[in-house]
């Protein structure tokens, strides 16, 4: 049995995972590509290929997903792909936060209402990360540690969710930080588990395998609750143990679209294939297992409530953005 998940549970995944797909107007007739707008092993890239993974090992599909990373331009590259593929029913793009901050930073011809909103299937948590050797226990000590000198911090990209926490932190406790910018979230966080920098506001999928190693000690989780998994992670430890920034004296609060977009201009019957795909992949145990390891928020949303949700995120990040001096000029 997959651990931490129910037996009731684990049985009605494998029935929903294995039941006839509905006859459909619309399937996919040739190979799938999933762009994702960022560096290989970061959390957006992990999901794609958790579902690439999914849908073959299950036959949900009639065709095979190809992941395809495009983040040049801070994922602009990615973006202005998909919004350049009009019509396009084969092509989607898995999206984080960068779909508000890349334009907002950049100025390049880009919005996420050019392209067509699918399906919410998560939401990312962060959280303060330092390496498992440090003389920070709490996030307390980092505070003391970070007023009392310029530590370094590494990020995702430039002027993205990473920098926009980071700056957060700063802002909230007297203190300047150095970002220090990678590729992508797997980087990042081989950075800090080789020493090269302090402290990173990583994913919590991006870091689990170092923390379950000794190698990373997590401080807080940049949300209003604890994480709600109890299962144990490490040998004295579960997410839920990790306590709030907030409640650690530190007041900041972010979290992350995981969701799915497609061209513009593509048939209606498919993109409700894709969601009736994706909610699929949802009901697996492999799924619900990412869902527990990655700490992931599983909120979803489709159709009016997501492009609603999205409005709501987009003038947030421009605020976010506004204040810490990132947008572009």
């Amino acid at each position: 049995m997959t651990p931490g998940l129910p037996r009731r549970l684990l049985v009605a995944a494998f029935a929903v995972a294995a039941a006839p797909v509905p006859a459909s107007a619309w399937e996919p007739q040739r190979p799938i590509t999933i762009i994702v707008p960022a560096g290989t092993g970061g959390g957006a890239d992990q999901m794609a290929r958790a579902i690439q993974a999914i849908v073959a090992k299950h036959g949900l599909a009639p065709q095979p997903i190809v992941v395809a990373n495009k983040a040049g331009g801070a994922g602009a590259e990615g973006f202005l792909e998909i919004k350049n593929s009009r019509g396009n029913p084969h092509m989607l793009v898995i999206t984080l936060s960068n779909l508000f901050t890349t334009p907002l930073a950049t100025g390049v011809p880009f919005s996420w209402r050019d392209i067509t909103p699918v399906k919410m299937m998560a939401l990312d948590e962060f959280v303060l990360w330092v390496n498992a050797e440090s003389p920070w226990r709490t996030a307390a000590d980092f505070v003391a540690a970070a007023r009392a000198g310029k530590l370094r911090i590494a990020g995702t990209g430039s002027r993205q969710e990473d920098q926009i926490i980071t700056v957060a932190i700063g802002k909230a406790i007297g203190a300047e930080f150095t970002y220090v910018p990678f590729a992508g979230g797997g980087t990042v966080a081989m950075q800090l588990v080789g020493g090269h920098v302090d402290a990173t506001v990583n994913n919590p999928i991006e870091a689990v395998s170092h923390w379950r190693a000794g190698k990373l000690r997590p401080l807080c989780v940049f949300d209003s609750r604890r994480l709600p998994v109890t299962q144990t992670m490490t040998a004295t430890m579960a997410w839920s143990d990790i306590p709030t920034c907030k409640e650690s004296g530190l007041d900041v609060e972010y979290l992350m679209l995981r969701g799915f977009f497609m061209p513009p201009g593509v048939p209606q019957a498919a993109i409700a294939y894709y969601q009736g795909l994706l909610e699929r992949v949802r009901q697996t145990p492999e799924w619900q297992e990412l869902m527990v390891q990655g700490a992931f928020n599983t909120t979803t949303m489709e159709g009016d409530a997501f492009a609603q949700w999205l409005a709501r995120e987009e003038e947030r990040h421009r605020t976010l953005m506004a204040e810490a001096g990132f947008l572009a000029r």
